[in-house]
């Protein structure tokens, strides 16, 4: 049951992080805007590079692509909360119903891996250069969340020990 328990912690606590991220990028909305805008215009990525032709200086696409990930990250909260609360109600049930309970979480959670690998370590870290850039860097921490939330799939898809209800 302990497994259980886990799984369901860390499923609500990817789903409060995405809270916490959400409220964040809407409240001080221009903060993290910035961050986006600067990638897509690689003015700080190295000028001498040959990539530089990929930069988008619309904020068209700067408030496009903002909004999209706001959008995403609101999807992936939405599925952790929603496959946390499935869990919590089938706790005690067999091991069978619990595993068809994970269902949400693991979308939610495959949504998130996806976020920070398609759009911030591919898109934003090698088509946009964000790698070169000293100030609009965010690679280090799309690794260490796309770290994260790879650790909690991999507990939360785990099946239930042998013997376990």
């Amino acid at each position: 049951m302990i497994l259980r328990l886990a799984k369901i912690a860390l499923v609500f606590a990817v789903g409060f992080y995405y809270c916490l991220v959400i409220v964040g990028n809407l409240v001080d909305y221009d903060t993290n805007y910035q961050f986006v805008k600067h990638v897509l215009m690689m003015d700080t990525a190295s000028a001498s590079h040959h990539g530089q032709w990929r930069a988008l200086n619309s904020p068209f696409w700067h408030s496009t692509f903002y909004i999209s990930i706001i959008a995403w990250e609101i999807a992936t909260m939405a599925c952790c909360w929603w496959g946390g609360f499935k869990m919590a109600r089938i706790f005690r049930r067999s091991a069978v119903e619990f595993h068809q309970a994970k269902r949400m979480a693991i979308l939610g959670l495959t949504l998130g891996l996806m976020m920070w690998l398609v759009a911030f370590l591919s898109v934003g870290g090698e088509w946009f250069l964000m790698w070169q850039s000293k100030t609009w860097n965010g690679q280090e921490a799309a690794f260490r969340m796309f770290t994260v939330l790879g650790i909690v799939l991999l507990l939360v898809a785990r099946p239930d020990p042998e013997g376990q209800p």
